[in-house]
């Protein structure tokens, strides 16, 4: 096997994880992963110019993602942070721990090509947002609720997209004005972009918290408190179950590095 088909075998499990799965697929419970053993092949990974922005190079040889395209990112500091990435690899890749590479793959592959069927899945979420299904009792969390989510819903609103809100679980459809409105807030995306709200919204369970992360009104620590307030209030309660704690932080770990994804592409 040459260098290169190895890069591409280690380009390939690492998009793996990217492919639109369940969230309990995509962040899986610590040590319950089945990962391949990919040994480490190269001595030096780098980044450098390239005709599609900057890419990552090991030994000298521009990574290829899965679908065969160069591993390029529009900005210098996106690509000597997902070079810096492959660098901290030691004997044996891991590809868990590659996120911003996972990001970069997912824009490229899977974004990109195929940008009108990811804006529509994402409008799809929108229309079962989060924030608009409240608890009607204990009055407590319904306040909480209300305390956290409210201000995210008028900040959307602000954007044209104003969500009908219900109590209970029960599907309310939502006006398609307001569809209409986030589509156009997603469409003036770049493909880096949409992946990372992708993965925001779906780590969230929100369009209106994921495009908040992409928009810079929310930090990734934010808008996860926001996402799992319920879940929080059932630890003050039950007390912390210990696989749910790694499961929660694993979602989070996620989240930040995908607002560090899209901090690095506007470094």
């Amino acid at each position: 096997m040459t260098d290169n088909d190895k890069a591409e075998d280690a380009a390939a499990a690492i998009f793996d994880l990217a492919r639109n799965r369940t969230l309990d697929e995509q962040v899986a419970h610590p040590g319950r992963e089945k990962r391949r053993v990919l040994k480490r092949f190269y001595k030096r990974a780098e980044a450098a110019p390239h005709e599609k922005g900057h890419a990552i190079l090991l030994d000298g040889r521009t990574v290829k993602t899965p679908a065969k395209e160069p591993l390029a990112v529009p900005v210098p500091a996106l690509a000597r942070a997902i070079a810096d990435e492959w660098e901290a690899q030691a004997e044996e890749i891991d590809p868990r721990v590659m996120k911003l590479t996972k990001l970069a793959n997912t824009a490229i592959d899977l974004v990109a090509p195929r940008r009108d069927m990811v804006i529509g899945e994402l409008v799809t979420y929108a229309g079962t947002d989060l924030l608009c299904y409240r608890a009607d009792a204990p009055a407590e969390l319904a306040a909480r609720q209300s305390a956290l989510w409210d201000p995210m819903l008028a900040w959307a609103a602000g954007l044209g997209i104003s969500f009908t809100v219900t109590t209970g679980l029960m599907h309310v459809a939502q006006p398609q004005a307001a569809l209409d409105a986030y589509r156009a807030q997603v469409a003036a995306l770049d493909p880096f972009r949409i992946a990372a709200l992708h993965n925001a919204v779906t780590l969230t369970g929100s369009a209106v918290l994921g495009l908040a992360v992409v928009l810079g009104r929310l930090t990734s620590d934010e808008a996860f408190a926001a996402a799992h307030l319920d879940e929080a209030w059932q630890m003050e309660l039950c007390g912390e179950d210990e696989e749910e704690a790694a499961r929660l932080a694993a979602r989070r770990a996620e989240l930040l590095e995908t607002g560090r994804f899209l901090a690095l592409m506007d470094a």
